[in-house]
């Protein structure tokens, strides 16, 4: 089977392999397509939390990036966890350089157990230099509440925030609702002409570790392969619901989603 595109990811390294750049490759890899990676950071952690992070130098996350693409040119790019002002600064300086413009950025900002995973700083120059250069923005409830200065209690809030975040520069957002305790998953697209609410069951369980990096990068496949963003936050968010349904039950925290579902899945994704 030869892939059907070839995404690059910029993320931080899941020493438990549920989440960061671990997940991503999963996905994109599962779903059909060709995985290249530039690690921001590498997290000692288990389902359990996050002992430490690692910061790899601004430098060579730069240098990762354009070697990589140079060579084998990306039809999307994924970015994750981007832990400080100076790693965000290399990451746009890159950006410009390759000059790719299918981008997904997933704000990763907090863990499952709690740890905040970037600076203040950082927060500030995302908000202003790179939520504008990208396709889409995938924040969960907490993320949106850091990048917007919105408490999100219901649906009403999501859709509040969205707009900020389309104020903010985004072209388009998806907010994430796993954090409300409602029956059913509400997740809102939005951007300035469109609006969609995806509704779906919710699944009882602590192991959804990895579910927002997993979306973003499904989104980031179905989109560089030709499907329309908001097609592509349908596919991605079907995907992930599947892979939390079928999970694995590893570790004694917060365990990870079955990344292999799509095999089982793989009809659905052809409509």
């Amino acid at each position: 089977m030869k892939p059907k595109s070839k995404i690059l990811i910029i993320a931080g390294s899941d020493s438990s392999g549920g989440a960061g750049i671990q997940a991503d490759i999963k996905t994109i890899t599962c779903l059909g397509s060709y995985a290249l990676t530039a690690v921001t950071a590498v997290t000692v952690q288990s389902t359990q939390g996050v002992k430490s992070v690692i910061s790899i130098s601004p430098k060579e996350i730069k240098n990762q990036i354009i070697y990589s693409a140079n060579d084998i040119k990306p039809d999307a790019i994924k970015i994750g966890m981007l832990n400080s002002k100076l790693v965000i600064k290399k990451v746009i300086e890159s950006l410009k350089i390759i000059k790719i413009n299918k981008i997904i950025l997933d704000p990763v900002m907090i863990a499952k157990g709690g740890a905040r995973l970037v600076d203040k700083d950082a927060i500030k120059i995302m908000k202003k230099n790179l939520i504008n250069q990208v396709t889409l923005i995938t924040p969960n409830l907490p993320e949106a509440e850091v990048l917007t200065g919105i408490r999100i209690r219901n649906k009403s809030d999501m859709i509040v925030a969205g707009k900020e975040l389309i104020k903010l520069g985004a072209k388009n957002v998806l907010i994430k609702g796993g954090h409300l305790n409602d029956e059913k998953v509400e997740d809102i697209f939005l951007n300035k002409k469109e609006f969609k609410v995806f509704i779906n069951k919710r699944y009882y369980t602590k192991n959804t570790h990895g579910t927002g990096c997993t979306l973003s990068s499904a989104i980031a496949t179905f989109f560089s392969c030709g499907k329309s963003i908001k097609k592509a936050c349908e596919l991605g968010i079907k995907y992930v619901n599947s892979a939390i349904a079928t999970n694995p039950n590893y570790g004694k925290g917060h365990g990870p989603i079955n990344h292999l579902n799509s095999i089982q899945l793989k009809r659905s994704y052809k409509k």
